[in-house]
Parts: structure tokens; sequence; C-alpha cells
């Protein structure tokens, strides 16, 4: 068969055997329990299988996997490459997604979250897959201004934030702050804002306070808004990801 992938990276780890999976474009290597596979966007690949496996792919696109770069290790969403790599072994990010494997089967949506971010970040922690870079890079918001920018939006996210006042932070039009906003943290900064209120509220869930003054200390404009856009990022609302955390406990 032959694999491709053109509109997002591929994460994949063997589960149960693979003796029998070789990839025929690579020297005929063959799988194992444990074995990690990188894919990056745009690749492609051929296989031979001749007996029964079972593997765990994790589907991540472009712009999500910038953007989580960008946040984790607070870099330039540019600085991020992904290497292709065919049976590799890097124990503690092949665990990350075996966890992903189990988190879902169980259908533990918080499970499956916590694993998501674990395998992101065992990523890019690793020197021979994350974002080592040495690209020089030409355009985008200057480290400091990416900075007071980051700093502005997570000290404002209670309030409303337009691209005007953005853009006064930055000393930049409307129009340039957002396309060099994208070049740099991999979304546009309605996304990044969107993601940043996401994670403030589901700090203050592993709390008490009332779901509805959680809305508007996150910057929604009420309790239906923080459900309906909670529950697109996560898939699951508010009160079900509280109880998921009060029940982890």
């Amino acid at each position: 068969m032959r694999y491709e992938r053109p509109d997002g990276h591929t994460f994949s780890c063997y589960l149960q055997g693979g003796a029998g999976t070789r990839r025929l474009d690579a020297g005929s290597i063959a799988g194992w329990p444990g074995a990690l596979c990188l894919m990056p966007q745009g690749a492609s690949s051929e296989w031979e299988i001749t007996d029964q496996f079972e593997f765990v792919h994790l589907y991540v696109s472009d712009v999500e996997l910038r953007r989580l770069f960008a946040e984790t290790f607070d870099r330039d969403a540019r600085l991020m490459q992904l290497p292709e790599a065919t049976f590799a072994s890097v124990p503690c990010l092949s665990e990350a997604l075996v966890e992903v494997a189990r988190a879902t089967i169980s259908g533990d949506l918080l499970r499956a979250d916590a694993a998501i971010a674990e395998a992101v970040g065992q990523l890019f922690a690793n020197p021979h897959y994350g974002g080592q870079s040495s690209v020089t890079l030409k355009g985008g918001l200057s480290p400091n201004i990416r900075r007071r920018l980051l700093d502005y939006i997570e000290a404002s996210l209670a309030d409303s934030i337009t691209l005007r006042d953005l853009g006064c932070v930055a000393g930049l039009s409307e129009f340039h702050l957002q396309r060099m906003f994208r070049m740099t943290c991999g979304v546009s900064p309605h996304v990044f804002i969107l993601n940043r209120r996401i994670a403030r509220a589901k700090r203050m869930l592993a709390g008490s306070d009332p779901i509805a003054q959680i809305a508007p200390a996150c910057g929604f404009s009420s309790q239906s808004h923080l459900n309906r856009m909670f529950k697109t990022i996560t898939g699951a609302t508010p009160m079900a990801w509280r109880r998921a955390l009060t029940a982890s406990r």
C-alpha cells in the first residue's frame, strides 16, 4: 500500500506486532512494538503488510502543530521542523502515544487531551524531532514585540481585545499586525486568543467557581458562549470537563 498525507502530520506508534510490516522505499525495514514513525505533511511512503498488527495514529494539522509549538516553547512558529522517521526508538514519545490510544479506547476525553499535550511536548523537547532549527527568519514579529503582545493578551483575556488594541501594542497597522502575528505564532490573533481563553477556563474549572462566573473571567460574553466555544475546542462542555476532573482526582 501507499501512504500519503498532503494536509497534515502523522505520529504513529506500533502497539502490537509490526514484524510483518515493512517500508519498501526505506530498505524494507520492519516494525516492532513501540516503534515510532513520524510522517510530516506532504510525505509519502510505500509499505508491504504481511501480518496483523495494532498501532495508533495521531493526525495533527500543520496550523495546529505550529500553534502548539509556539505556545508550548514560547518560540517562533516558523522554527518548527518535523523530520521524517521510520521505526525510531523514542520511548517517552511512544509512551505518550500509547496513552493516547488507551484514552481513546476508554472514551476518556480529559485523559486523551492530557496525553496529546504530553505527546506534543515530548516531540518538541526531543532535539532530534522538535524545534531545533538554524533557519534564518525574515519578517514576522521581533522577539520583544512578540513577548509584549503575548503578555498583553494574557493580562487582558477577561476584556475585549481588538486588532486595533494589538496593533497599538506592537506599533503596527491592523493589517500588518495580523499578517506578522500569523507568521510568528502559527495562527491568527483570533484563534490564538480563543485558545488562551479556553486554557484559562480549563484551569478555573479545576476550582469551585460557578461556570457563570468563569465565562466573563475568560472573556466570553455569557455562559452559553463559553459552553459553545469550549465544546468546539475540546469536544466536551465545561460541566462535563469539570466532572471528568473531579472523577480523576
